[in-house]
């Protein structure tokens, strides 16, 4: 009698069924880490973000804050319109919709209050972040202004200045 060699079919299934089971365990932890990953570099943006505006302001006394376009931008030479204070991926390219712009699973908007020409010329500035898809990008939203402390909010919706601080 001959005696075969390899594997039967039924051990090739235990195989496979294993291999599905040690997947079904591992994916969502990877898309929680992902979530999370995303979720750490949007605060490091928001503070990054903080850091360009105070700047910002300190070398353009005359304009005060200003938007992710003005901030990213390079010109040459540098001034208002480029001050090329951020990576040109979060500040965003001139001609973004609605002045919002994506970095790693978040959209993130300033939003900035000028006083309106009273002299000495004061301005605000507040920026959100928030995820591109709830649940998949990202599961909470982010938000900072001039104070520099940085708030969220546990769902996606637009996280606010009554929000609980991070700590």
């Amino acid at each position: 009698m001959c005696k075969q060699k390899g594997f039967s079919l039924i051990e090739l299934l235990i195989v496979v069924a294993i291999m599905l089971v040690i997947a079904a365990i591992a994916i969502p932890n990877l898309l929680r880490s992902r979530m999370a990953a995303n979720e750490a570099s949007a605060v490091g943006s928001l503070r990054t973000i903080n850091t360009a505006e105070v700047t910002y302001a300190s070398i353009y006394p005359n304009y005060g804050f200003t938007d992710l376009n003005y901030l990213g931008a390079i010109t040459s030479p540098t001034g208002p319109t480029g001050a090329g204070l951020l990576d040109p991926v979060l500040g965003c390219p001139a001609g973004v919709t609605g002045g919002i712009c994506p970095k790693s699973g978040y959209n993130f908007k300033i939003t900035v209050t000028i006083n309106g020409g009273v002299s000495p010329l004061t301005s605000t500035y507040s920026v959100q972040a928030y995820p591109q898809t709830q649940g998949t990008t990202g599961q909470r939203s982010f938000f900072t202004d001039t104070s520099g402390e940085i708030r969220f909010r546990a769902d996606a919706t637009s996280a606010t200045v009554a929000d609980s601080a991070l700590l």
